[in-house]
């Protein structure tokens, strides 16, 4: 029999491997649906890719790779017996045969027993082998067997990599340099000191400098000026503005180019003004517990239907997501996109064609993850109802444990995450972030095929007015949800608002209990009236007046989207850098409105402002080197010592003047003013280009256009090493300021066959000036499914209307807490809290963060 086993192997040898280190093992998920050992088929496991396949997808991995020889995994699962004893361990036969393998259930010993089968299956004749079997298989056939039982689980391999268990302490954390210069980093504001950039800053711990970092494949990050800054001072350490907690934040050594560990973070952040010990606490993996429990206990209980009975459903599109420790945000979002019909056409309704065309590898392909986890929820297969012997003996009981098992996220979560700072961790995310993460990937893989990221996208009108000559600039950019302000002095209960705190106040000197808190009650109109409100523009350049002035802007809809996504900013950051969540209730209504928000375009009587750019801004060591060929600015130095005997910083004062060019006192005043915030405010003024920069459009020549104009190199290669041509990818760039994250979207969003003159005339413009010309006479069309060739896809349509799910958050902060979400599916609300799915009793409107509407027809 020996002798006949191996040489019923010898066709096969070659293609067995032996797990090394790095292969990771998936011997619990298929590839393609969530079927496990568990489940009645078992799992088929590649011995030559280690790859995982249920009994319906095996035969497609062996038709595509021609690899023959399978392990078949197979877990029997069972009730202990009435009247076992107590306490027993489960039991086992093959005791080694799942080390380390991720279960679908939570085992109690003195509930369950189990046994473990494995088998060697030869393809296409399905001939068995049982294991172990060292005395008739091959030495390397037994080592390959034994290696593939023992291999740890591919997931639990990957956790280490993204949590902090393995990050080591710097070596520069205890002699860390500080430099005495005064730097104070305020609460909020950030912007990167060379770019303007919002997000992804980083504190450098030497100098107090903020800068962004590097830019990520995902589309997120930024322009690399931290990582300059260090080549430029020897600065070596950063910490990441926003992953400021009591337990920690993200340090990055640049010297030694890895994620560090500084035990002294603490110290290093107060010399900046930053009390991290101040800071809320995050939850701890997978309990979503809460410092600040009393005011919230009554959000919990509300958004969670607690107390309730609710009924659980089954079936199609009633499968919960698995919590897999702070994943919530992820379950909710998915849940959400797969309720909507172009995702499910999308990627379930081509589930077959997907697959089929996978990747040889197809845990790294995002259509294939997305589809096996829109086919897991909307086919039922993993929501079933119990049997009715099974409800009739826990009746007996007087106990009732089922309970949906849901499925498991942690294939999807491991590729979309991957590369990103946040979403690679293990810590609570902001769900609506997430959405936008998701978006952007959807569309990335969406090129050339059918878009369901389409259904958000919708095009926004700014208009921007300079206040000092009253001339306007209309522009239009693309994007995908509205961001409601919650203006917390048109709550409907201020009075008792104002008697609580008086009452909190009182408490806290008098060291007594605080009251029952008081939640603020805010009219939805109030919501959208702040929304719709003028605001002012930071920075504001005046192209009419060539300098620096206030402006302020105001946004309407210039098309909308099928489906609207509204979040409500309930999330701040306080002066003491404490993040906080405003405890707040709005009234939003199940039907919505917005057609008088529709945008109208340049009116009779306004006038334009000019068509410039601003002034090149020249480095410090080029400005040094210039001084002899560019004149100093003329600055009105009795207004200069007018604004500084008010106590105002000389040197922001010179600034102030200077950009509001010398107008006098009370037009630099109200720049102070608008300004005061920033980081930068009182640092020296820095002396612009005298260059012209009029003619510049048509006369000068194509040097200085290039000059003025020209890409980095380093963009460039990093968009063209993802495949886009280099022609469209410099278009990208100068026609989005050399904005990496846009010029992304840019490209998404323009087809190729721009016309060469088309890419010269945008190199000299505004982004967003041209970005959407061509969408502007479309702006009141009752429906445009199909922009023109150089415009983004758009869906326009009515204004109006209707709820159909939301996003609700309970906790202090985005990063902890839990999120649960509500669908409304057959006329029925449905609330989804991770595994658990049940009809709702009371869903929560008043207490969302992310409300997804539906536009209603015409008719």
């Amino acid at each position: 029999m020996a002798t006949d086993l191996g040489e019923l192997l010898v066709p096969y040898m070659p293609t067995i491997r032996v797990p090394r280190t790095g292969d990771r093992v998936f011997k619990s998920e298929c590839a393609f649906s969530f079927d496990s050992p568990e489940s009645e088929g078992g799992l088929y496991v590649c011995m030559n890719t280690f790859l995982g396949f249920g009994r319906e997808h095996v035969e497609r991995h062996y038709r595509k790779t021609g690899q023959s020889v399978y392990m078949h995994l197979k877990r029997h699962v069972k009730e202990k017996a009435t009247g076992a004893a107590g306490g027993a361990v489960p039991r086992r036969r093959n005791g080694k045969v799942f080390l380390d393998l991720e279960l679908n259930r939570d085992f109690n010993g003195e509930d369950y027993e189990y046994e473990d089968e494995a088998k060697l299956v030869i393809f296409p004749d399905h001939f068995e082998i049982p294991l172990p079997n060292i005395e008739e298989l091959p030495a390397l056939v037994t080592i390959a067997c034994d290696a593939v039982l023992n291999a740890p689980s591919a997931y639990k391999k990957q956790e280490p990599e993204s949590w902090e268990e393995e990050i080591q302490v710097s070596r520069h954390a205890r002699s860390l340099r500080q430099l005495d210069n005064g730097v104070r980093i305020p609460p909020s504001g950030w912007k990167c000191q060379k770019c303007e950039m919002r997000e992804n800053l980083w504190l450098n711990l030497t100098d107090g400098a903020v800068l962004c970092g590097k830019w990520f494949f995902d589309g997120s990050g930024g322009n690399g000026h931290a990582l300059e800054h260090y080549r430029e001072t020897n600065h070596p350490l950063a910490v990441k503005l926003d992953t400021i907690t009591p337990d920690g934040a993200d340090v990055y050594s640049f010297e030694e180019e890895e994620a560090v560990l500084d035990p002294h973070i603490s110290e290093h952040l107060s010399h900046f003004a930053i009390d991290m010990l101040q800071m809320q606490k995050r939850t701890e993996n997978g309990h979503h517990t809460d410092n600040n429990a009393r005011p919230r206990v009554s959000e919990w209980e509300v958004i969670q239907e607690s107390g309730m009975k609710l009924k659980a459903v089954y079936g199609s599109g009633y499968t919960g997501i698995k919590n897999l420790g702070n994943s919530c945000y992820l379950g909710t979002v998915m849940q959400v996109l797969f309720s909507i019909p172009d995702f499910q056409r999308m990627y379930v309704g081509n589930l077959q064609r997907i697959f089929d065309y996978s990747p040889l590898d197809p845990t790294q392909d995002f259509a294939t993850q997305i589809a096996k986890l829109g086919q897991g929820l909307l086919s039922g297969q993993y929501s079933k109802p119990p049997m009715k012997s099974e409800l009739i003996e826990q009746v007996m009981k007087e106990e009732y444990k089922h309970q949906q098992k849901g499925i498991s996220p942690r294939m999807l979560k491991a590729l979309v995450s991957r590369g990103h700072p946040e979403f690679s961790s293990n810590r609570q995310q902001d769900a609506h972030e997430f959405l936008l993460h998701i978006i952007n990937l959807v569309e990335r893989n969406s090129a050339g095929s059918e878009n369901p990221s389409d259904v958000f996208r919708f095009l926004v009108e700014e208009r921007v007015q300079c206040c000092q000559t009253r001339r306007v600039r209309y522009t239009q950019r693309v994007d995908y949800c509205i961001q409601l302000p919650a203006p917390i002095e048109a709550a409907i209960n201020r009075e008792e608002l104002l008697a609580y705190e008086a009452k909190r106040r009182e408490a806290e000197e008098n060291m007594r209990a605080p009251p029952e808190p008081v939640r603020a009650r805010i009219p939805f109109t109030a919501c959208l009236q702040a929304f719709t409100e003028p605001e002012n523009v930071p920075d504001f350049w005046s192209s009419a007046l060539q300098a620096k002035s206030a402006g302020v802007k105001t946004s309407r809809f210039a098309s909308f989207p099928e489906y609207l996504v509204v979040q409500i900013k309930k999330f701040t950051f306080g002066v003491d850098w404490v993040p906080k969540k405003l405890d707040l209730a709005i009234d939003v209504p199940d039907f919505l409105d917005l057609s008088r928000l529709r945008a109208t375009g340049l009116q009779a009587g306004e006038e334009e402002l000019p068509d410039l750019m601003p002034p090149i801004v020249l480095p410090e060591d080029t400005r040094d080197n210039s001084m002899g060929s560019v004149d100093s600015p003329e600055i009105d130095e009795a207004a200069v010592m007018q604004l500084a005997e008010m106590g105002f910083p000389l040197e922001a004062c010179r600034k102030a003047v200077y950009y509001t060019g010398n107008m006098g006192p009370e037009m630099a005043f109200n720049w102070i003013i608008a300004h005061m915030e920033e980081p930068d405010f009182a640092e020296p003024l820095t002396l612009p280009s005298m260059m012209d920069p009029g003619p510049s459009t048509s006369d000068s020549p194509v040097g200085a256009t290039l000059l003025s104009n020209s890409p980095p190199e380093e963009s460039i290669a990093i968009l063209t090493s993802m495949g886009f041509p280099r022609a469209h990818t410099i278009q990208a760039l100068k026609a989005t300021n050399n904005n990496l994250e846009r010029a992304l979207d840019w490209i998404f969003t323009h087809p190729e066959e721009e016309e060469s003159d088309v890419v010269s005339d945008m190199a000299d413009t505004e982004p967003n000036d041209n970005a959407f010309s061509n969408a502007n006479s479309h702006s009141d069309s009752t429906l445009s499914p199909d922009r023109e060739a150089s415009g983004p896809r758009i869906k326009d349509g009515p204004g109006r209307y209707e709820l159909f799910a939301l996003i609700s958050h309970m906790g202090a902060s985005t990063m902890s807490g839990h999120y649960v979400c509500h669908i409304k599916k057959e006329g029925r609300w449905v609330i989804y809290n991770d595994h658990k799915v049940c009809l709702s009793e009371r869903p929560p409107k008043d207490l969302g963060y992310v409300y997804f509407y539906h536009r209603l027809s015409s008719t």
